[in-house]
């Protein structure tokens, strides 16, 4: 059997070719992304079908029961990131193939660009930037961070890091958990409460069934017209119809997003100036990005080795 490996995320071994590198050093064949995007179902079928794999450093892509079965030979999907919701878990531990993912790496980027949105957000930074562009000397009044309450709904690793952060801007922050209940800058309190309480909500949930459309037309209209809501996240957990209507009608100060429910995304959010868009950045920042790529080759290896490849 020819030993491979198959790498769907689009850049990988672009900052640092060690990770590739070891690899070649453990398998026969390492076939690369050929499109440098996200793959469709039937890319990657048509891939597994023609490789036959052993094991996968996985991206976004949606690996299902019927994309599972193709691959006769896989035994491990080492997903390149902390989401795991695209791949059919149960699926997946039918055929015996092990699931890692590499849940350190993200924790700093993304909470970096949590805060990095809330300063643009309130600061309008985007606003004045649009209209510079537009030859229009734009210098709206905003508003500082220090002092704002913010509510961060999931309190995991990226969570917890945006509560440090933030707590030298002097912030109140509220958290809610069914997990997590303490921390020594977060006040835990009940959903509703938060979304009532807070002038900045941040969203660092797992999409999962329970957390589809969490904020939605009946979440939104808890909140207070001259808040902001933030998701560096997951599509899904937001409602995006509602999010518009209600900041179309001004019932929401505004918000800041980097993860569609549909990928790449041309929705009517685009349409509105108390809006700030990003295309899935989260984790693309070049250190975690290596350190991703890393702890993603070393999950492989290590399954691989537990089942006796090497």
């Amino acid at each position: 059997m020819v030993r491979t490996v198959i790498i769907t995320t689009s850049s990988f071994g672009k900052f640092d070719q060690s990770p590739l590198q070891f690899l070649e050093t453990k398998f026969d064949r390492i076939i690369l992304n050929p499109f440098g995007r996200k793959l469709t179902e039937e890319e990657i079928l048509r891939l597994f079908k023609e490789y036959q794999p052993i094991g996968i450093i996985a991206g976004v892509e949606t690996l299902t029961k019927e994309v599972l079965k193709e691959a006769k030979n896989l035994l491990c999907i080492s997903r390149a990131g902390i989401g795991i919701d695209n791949v059919d878990l149960q699926a997946s531990h039918e055929s015996g193939i092990a699931v890692t993912n590499t849940p350190d790496a993200p924790t700093i980027p993304v909470a970096e660009l949590t805060v990095g949105m809330m300063l643009s957000l309130l600061r309008l930074i985007h606003r004045s930037d649009q209209g510079l562009r537009k030859g229009d000397w734009i210098r709206p009044m905003g508003q500082q961070l220090q002092g704002k309450t913010v509510g961060l709904i999931g309190c995991g690793r990226i969570g917890q890091y945006v509560a440090d952060l933030l707590t030298p801007f002097g912030c109140k922050i509220l958290g809610y958990d069914p997990d997590c209940s303490e921390h020594k800058h977060i006040s835990f309190t009940q959903l509703e409460t938060l979304l009532r309480c807070s002038d900045i909500i941040s969203l660092h949930l797992p999409y999962t069934a329970e957390t589809h459309h969490i904020i939605n037309a009946e979440t939104l209209d808890l909140i207070p017209k001259d808040a902001y809501l933030i998701n560096t996240s997951r599509g899904g957990l937001v409602d995006e119809h509602a999010l518009f209507a209600a900041l179309n009608s001004g019932k929401l100060a505004g918000t800041a997003i980097d993860c569609f429910e549909v990928e790449p995304y041309t929705g009517p959010l685009i349409e509105l100036d108390n809006v700030l868009l990003t295309g899935h950045i989260g984790a693309y920042a070049m250190e975690s990005r290596i350190f991703m790529e890393k702890q993603s080759v070393e999950n492989l290896i290590d399954n691989l080795e537990r089942k006796g490849v090497f």
